[in-house]
């Protein structure tokens, strides 16, 4: 068995009835913000640990955020592993030659003159959406 997580959470989604799309499709204005109300509230759980929390239940909470994010791609049809790999490399970009970083002062990596924009949409239109269907 795979232990990708658009793999597994396919499988819970097929298993239990839910919504799986395999093309990047808009959904219902009432099931997008139930994906929404999800997400927030496995990322409030992980804000209430990251700080104080015990860091088995921080590493709960983050794989609870993983797991319904890519549930919510798979109701949308998006393949999120396609556009994780775009974002890396636009992130990536940011990394300036000779291994130069530009930082903010709590630390965020900002971005240089080198940085490429991630095309999100390009990953969207090879996995078949139409921005005119959006």
């Amino acid at each position: 068995m795979s232990s990708s997580p658009a793999d597994l959470v396919r499988q819970f989604h097929h298993a239990f009835g839910l919504d799986a799309r395999a093309t990047p499709t808009r959904v219902s204005p009432e099931l997008a913000a139930h994906r929404g109300e999800l997400l927030a509230e496995e990322a409030a759980e992980v804000a209430e640990v990251a700080v104080t929390g015990p860091l088995d239940r921080l590493a709960h909470e983050l794989a609870d955020v993983v797991y319904v994010a890519y549930g919510t791609a798979l109701v949308h049809g998006i393949d999120l592993d396609e556009v994780i790999a775009e974002i890396h490399r636009a992130n990536m970009s940011k990394l300036g030659p000779g291994g130069q970083v530009a930082r903010r002062a709590d630390g965020k990596i900002l971005k240089g003159e080198h940085y490429r924009a991630p095309d999100v949409s390009a990953v969207l239109r090879r996995q078949g959406w139409s921005a005119d269907g959006a």
